[in-house]
């Protein structure tokens, strides 16, 4: 995307993920202003990384379609595959070097794929990844989604924003 990009990732062990992610932001951001000869300081993008975690194969396959289908909603392409920095572009339309670079899903994905991701997720499906994005609330069922804030104290991510009213 212009602004921002997306990864599904999976760490093996805890604290991994912001160790890849700041190697990755800052090895991208020194690349960028080596070949733009700029020099600056700060996010290229829309600023630091968001994750959260997520429940089973059926929400990390409807998480993976609203990543692929992002430069859709963005109306930056008409179809998927059409975004030729995606994955979606990789597994229709990539040579087989490209898709060797995809990192084997942990699920599988709809035999009619390309049918799949090129149908308009469901609203509340949006609402949900959305939600999860901006608030770092599990994404999945309501009673993992519960555990998972009270194993890992992330009362926060359900909170309201802002201070708390006085009574």
């Amino acid at each position: 995307m212009p602004n921002h990009f997306h990864l599904l990732v999976q760490p093996y062990q805890d604290g991994e993920l912001s160790k890849f992610m700041h190697w990755l932001s800052t090895t991208h951001t020194r690349k960028y202003h080596t070949q733009t000869k700029t020099i600056g300081g700060g996010h290229l993008y829309q600023g630091r990384y968001k994750s959260f975690v997520v429940d089973t194969d059926e929400y990390l396959s409807t998480l993976i379609k609203y990543i692929e289908r992002n430069p859709v909603r963005a109306k930056l392409v008409k179809k998927c595959e059409d975004w030729q920095w995606g994955s979606a572009y990789r597994r229709v339309c990539g040579t087989s070097k490209q898709k060797d670079l995809l990192y084997e899903i942990p699920t599988t994905l709809p035999a009619y794929y390309r049918e799949w991701i090129n149908t308009e997720e469901k609203q509340d499906d949006l609402d949900s990844i959305r939600n999860s994005l901006n608030r770092g609330v599990p994404y999945g069922r309501e009673s993992w989604r519960e555990k998972m804030i009270k194993d890992f104290n992330l009362e926060s991510t359900i909170r309201s924003p802002g201070r708390p009213r006085n009574q």
